[in-house]
């Protein structure tokens, strides 16, 4: 298990250009597989183009108190890019006056951007409907700073999206590395302690999952009654629904990929897997993604792989709903792992 990030390994991969390379050539330069655009040629689904903007994901910073071993962001502890309080000043404006219904803070760990709590108080002021934070658990037992985080989450009416790779302690600590797994059941026992998870509780607690190989997640539902009976007999925690999440070959996950020789076998399953029904609820037609330094994208994958957004409006202190709408969403071959099988977004399967 890695404890170092790719950046600070000075890794090829660490370079978004060189990710690209390898996603447009191999089995795609060569035509044994087809390009992702010319799928959607003819399915007759593409280009995409964006619908109302319903979710505003912002990217708090790359810096994590984990190095997990598939993490697309590539974070870590030696990740030093962090939103600064300007640009949330920014992001502040946009969430008072956008359409969008539901705000998404994600990193790295949101948590360890020192501005973070100010940006919670000033952002739940501005009504939106639904206000996730994506905490991988463990930030809330790093140490006793973080320790109210549950009741603090609580205060503000945060709808709390936390990482929990397996219910099993081996296969969450080879995801994640070792105790883990045993931070993450005490964090979700704390949550359960202030109401989170609990069946009839307005404090919303969700868990996602991401495969722990070269495979595609099984079915939601199945997954999800299966995590359920295993946290409930086996530490009494509840939740409410588990978000199964497509691994896609992006950061750490392609090098785990390569180094693993899987991955022409993944990027063939996954076009293999492509499933037109999935792309008409893609999180790229509802989703604007922010990234820690304003950019903005797509999607949180398009983001770590640099394709900003095809608009003239591309820095979030530019900001126009308007003319964001009318632009091509930016694509490339790892979208496959959004429209394979049951589909996979932020909030889980989409088809």
């Amino acid at each position: 298990m890695a404890t170092k990030s790719l950046k600070a390994r000075n890794k090829e991969l660490a370079a978004t250009a060189y990710q690209l390379d390898i996603l447009n050539g191999g089995l795609f330069a060569d035509g044994e597989l087809p390009r992702f655009a010319d799928k959607l040629a003819q399915t007759g689904q593409g280009p995409l183009r964006p619908r109302q903007l319903e979710i505003l994901q912002i990217n708090l910073g790359y810096m994590c108190n984990q190095v997990c071993e598939h993490c697309h962001v590539d974070a870590g502890p030696d990740r030093k890019e962090i939103m600064t309080r300007e640009t949330m000043e920014q992001c502040l404006e946009v969430i008072r006056t956008t359409g969008a219904h539901t705000l998404d803070l994600t990193g790295g760990a949101p948590e360890m951007n020192p501005d973070f709590r100010w940006f919670v108080e000033q952002a739940a002021q501005a009504g939106i409907q639904d206000f996730i934070v994506r905490s991988n658990l463990t930030i809330i037992r790093a140490n006793k700073k973080y320790h109210d985080l549950p009741e603090f989450f609580a205060r503000h009416n945060i709808h709390v999206v936390s990482s929990l790779p397996h219910y099993t302690r081996g296969k969450t600590d080879k995801q994640r590395g070792s105790g883990v797994f045993d931070k993450s059941i005490q964090a979700l026992k704390d949550l359960n302690a202030v109401g989170y998870g609990m069946p009839d509780s307005p404090l919303r607690l969700d868990l996602v999952y991401n495969p722990a190989g070269a495979f595609l997640p099984a079915d939601q539902q199945a997954l999800e009654h299966d995590f359920k009976k295993a946290l409930m007999e086996d530490f009494g925690i509840s939740f409410h629904q588990l978000f199964a999440i497509t691994n896609l070959p992006i950061s750490r996950f392609l090098d785990y990929l390569i180094a693993s020789e899987n991955y022409e076998d993944y990027m063939t399953a996954l076009v293999d897997a492509f499933n037109p029904a999935a792309v008409a609820n893609v999180m790229c037609t509802n989703t604007l993604s922010v990234s820690w330094d304003g950019w903005l994208y797509d999607c949180d994958f398009n983001q770590m792989l640099g394709l900003k957004v095809n608009n003239p409006v591309r820095h979030i202190s530019e900001f126009h709903e308007a003319t964001l709408m009318d632009r091509d969403i930016v694509i490339s071959q790892h979208c496959y792992g959004c429209t394979a099988g049951a589909g996979s977004s932020c909030q889980g399967s989409v088809a």
